[in-house]
């Protein structure tokens, strides 16, 4: 399934006042619910998209984190997974600090669920700051980059 057709369905989630969508589309099948509190782990044959929970007082403590980055537009994880700067290992990466990049531009990969997934820029500009390192998981609306 396309990765802009989950961002919204995620959207949809978010904004309506649903807990739980279902979407099959052939064979493959979409499971996005918002939960509150423990999250269970998904059966092994659906796609879970974890969908932010309303603000709790302990998100407040962590509202912080978004003032230690440079000014300019943040392009966040829309999944879980493992974030990789490059298509292949020893390859050269896709985004650098200082490239300017275009709309549409991939700028990472993200493996989910032995999945590879470019993450594309959704602003024109030039590469502000990188905030994930290769190799390292990434949760679902963690900031990548910083675009100015």
């Amino acid at each position: 399934m396309d990765l802009r057709k989950l961002k919204k369905l995620i959207d949809l989630v978010q904004e309506s006042g649903i807990s739980e969508l279902e979407v099959t589309e052939g064979e493959e099948k979409v499971r996005i619910a918002k939960h509150y509190g423990a999250v269970a782990a998904p059966p092994a044959h659906h796609y879970a998209v974890p969908v932010a929970a309303p603000a709790a007082p302990a998100a407040a403590a962590d509202a912080g984190l978004d003032d230690d980055l440079p000014d300019g537009h943040v392009v966040k994880s829309p999944m879980v997974g493992t974030f990789y700067r490059a298509s292949s290992p020893g390859a050269e990466p896709l985004a650098q600090v200082g490239q300017a990049v275009k709309e549409g531009d991939t700028l990472c990969i993200i493996e989910a669920m032995k999945l590879l997934n470019e993450i594309e820029s959704d602003a024109a500009g030039v590469i502000k700051a990188i905030l994930v390192e290769n190799g390292e998981p990434v949760e679902f609306g963690q900031p990548l980059f910083v675009i100015g």
